[in-house]
């Protein structure tokens, strides 16, 4: 959804002066106003000086920033938040690590870590690209449960750099959020966090995307007066968010999903099969469907895509 706001619009009456009006107008994306702009100049005596666009207005500058929780007046003020009454707090926590968690920020602090591989249906579009997705998830993560999150971009795709990155930020922060990580790589990098921190490992596009399907379905089954180990479910996408899903159903009761990904059909001994879609194939199709998405439904209760 694009917002577009015309400002400068030259309004002109034979025998007055000329008015400048702003006027602002919701459209689905660019093109329909550069529509509106050419109907308004069509006008006599209607000039328009300026268009701007509304989305792009409020990432001006970026959407997040950083404010203070507790005031700076005075001297006393900065001797206590900074040097040198910190020190006696850095101490503290030197001889008692656990102590960070109620000393600095870092219990309510969240990494929002990306290498832009993935994001939203754009794909690969590189990490400063992905910056407006991740401020506005940290912007969600602020809005809706008032946890501090960051956005962290990193310049590279290579598994063990990203892995190893944010082994050493972690320190800093009380959970990791993955972000648009492209899959069969995602796995692997959640997975190995997973084993090296102490802190949560949250990968969105497949935790956050299975649990409100998961929500969905279990509300629908109340509706149709279904039970979850009696459903045939079939899929399209076996990516990291299908993957996710299909493992979260599965530990609810499903027990026949049918997996698609761009190839066909996930089946045992697929040929080309990466890793994490052949330990799919064991644990899903328990009918070994090969045919088509159309053949599947008939007799399928739930579809997702």
């Amino acid at each position: 959804m694009s917002g577009a706001v015309i400002t400068g619009l030259d309004v002109v009456d034979p025998g007055h002066e000329s008015v400048v009006l702003d006027l602002s107008c919701t459209t689905r994306d660019a093109g329909p106003v550069d529509l509106v702009r050419a109907a308004l100049d069509r006008l006599d005596g209607c000039r328009v000086e300026k268009v701007s666009d509304s989305t792009f207005l409020i990432h001006l500058g970026g959407k997040i920033e950083v404010q203070l929780k507790t005031p700076l007046r005075n001297r006393t003020d900065l001797a206590r938040a900074y040097t040198p009454g910190v020190a006696r707090v850095c101490l503290a926590i030197r001889d008692n690590p656990a102590d960070a968690r109620n000393l600095t920020i870092k219990r309510n602090s969240v990494a929002v870590v990306t290498d832009g591989t993935a994001v939203l249906g754009l794909g690969d579009i590189g990490p400063k690209a992905a910056m407006p997705v991740m401020e506005g998830k940290a912007a969600l993560f602020k809005r809706f449960a008032n946890v501090d999150a960051w956005p962290i971009c990193l310049d590279t795709k290579d598994t063990d750099e990203i892995v190893r990155t944010v082994e050493l930020i972690a320190p800093g922060f009380g959970g990791i959020n993955l972000e648009d990580i492209s899959a069969p790589r995602c796995f692997e990098i959640e997975r190995r966090l997973r084993e090296r921190l102490d802190i949560p490992v949250f990968h969105d596009d497949q935790h956050g995307t299975a649990v409100v399907v998961l929500a969905a379905l279990i509300n629908a089954l109340r509706l149709v007066r279904k039970n979850m180990q009696d459903l045939k479910v079939v899929m399209i996408g076996a990516g990291a968010a299908g993957a996710a899903v299909a493992k979260l159903l599965m530990d609810s009761g499903v027990r026949d999903i049918i997996l698609f990904d761009s190839k066909g059909p996930i089946y045992k001994n697929r040929p080309g099969l990466d890793e994490d879609r052949a330990a799919l194939a064991e644990v899903t199709n328990p009918r070994d469907h090969r045919g088509s998405i159309s053949e599947a439904m008939d007799g399928a209760d739930v579809f997702i895509g």
